[in-house]
């Protein structure tokens, strides 16, 4: 039986890993329900590993090219592509993005428009990231537990478990040298009166804005990049901050009902990348930053792997869904 401590996004995509593989897992989480503690319910939910080239690390963009097939195996995946644009005054920040991904086309004011209508005479330029993808990340969390639990393993809320487990997902819970807080920020709306069928970054002088499309009428508005420790809410600026760039996309989200607002610190090392460390006979799997649900699948794969002693070859070998 292998026990992991927290049933988040983490957890609980190494416990479908281990479960596929053939493993017993019982997973302790202290939240009394699915996800109500886990960060990831803050997130975009975005699988965008070119865009997410442009400013991290290039083991970002390998672990996370196969993400979205893992993830079709749980969950919806909308699969449209990642729409990047700027404000007119803004527009050098776009140059610079194109120099530094790859994996886009460079749209002008037409070609945007074909993609999505509502944008028509909205912006002049534009990257497309045609192979990107996203999903609802509260919804994925539902869907992993019910394919934990369907294929055998013991979800057990509202408990911590022994004090020793044999793999550790709590994020800032854990205490790991080195370990960050990246404050994550959000906003839910409802404007059935704007149709976007697809994720749009908006580049901001301070940090880069998106815009997701739930489905519905409801649109997720993030930003990810706020260095904090803090747990309060978000503040009025940031709001303003939120708002304002979904106004910019279009004037219509000034209609919006705000359905949600929220804040999460997603747990980082110095480099913004994910590790795997053994501390006191005990593996930790942390420090996904803003790319959980892109980097989950590939860390779950090496964390299975460490757990159950297989080599590469015969990881790669197991690594279909059963």
């Amino acid at each position: 039986m292998i026990t992991i401590r927290g049933a988040g996004l983490a957890g609980l995509t190494t416990a479908l890993v281990l479960l596929r593989r053939g493993a017993a897992v019982t997973l302790y989480d202290r939240a009394e329900g699915i996800g109500a503690a886990s960060v990831a319910r803050f997130a975009g939910g975005m699988l965008a590993p070119w865009c997410e080239a442009e400013s991290a690390e290039p083991e970002v963009l390998e672990l996370g090219r196969e993400a979205a097939a893992f993830w079709r195996e749980v969950t919806p995946v909308t699969e449209r592509g990642t729409l990047v644009l700027a404000a007119g005054r803004d527009r050098a920040d776009l140059t610079q993005f194109a120099r530094r991904s790859e994996g886009h086309e460079t749209l002008d004011a037409d070609r945007i428009a074909a993609l999505e209508p509502a944008l028509a005479g909205r912006f002049r330029t534009g990257l497309f990231f045609g192979q990107e993808a996203h999903l609802d990340p509260r919804q994925a969390l539902f869907d992993l537990a019910a394919k934990v639990t369907g294929l055998g393993g013991i979800l057990r809320c509202g408990e911590t478990g022994p004090a020793q487990v044999d793999l550790d997902c709590t994020g800032m819970a854990a205490r790991l040298r080195g370990l960050r807080p990246v404050r994550g920020e959000m906003a839910i709306l409802r404007c059935p009166d704007v149709a976007i069928s697809r994720t749009l970054r908006l580049l901001h002088p301070r940090a880069p804005l998106y815009l997701v499309p739930r489905g519905a009428g409801l649109y997720m508005i993030g930003a990810t990049s706020v260095e904090s420790s803090s747990t309060r809410p978000p503040s009025l600026r940031s709001i303003a901050d939120l708002l304002g760039a979904a106004y910019a996309v279009h004037p219509g989200f000034a209609e919006a009902s705000v359905e949600d607002i929220g804040a999460g610190l997603r747990p980082a090392f110095a480099d913004n990348l994910p590790r795997l460390t053994h501390q006191g006979g005990t593996l930790y799997l942390n420090g996904l930053y803003r790319h959980g649900f892109l980097l989950a699948p590939a860390m779950a794969g090496q964390a299975a792997r460490l757990l159950l002693g297989e080599t590469e070859d015969e990881t790669d070998r197991q690594r279909q869904p059963a």
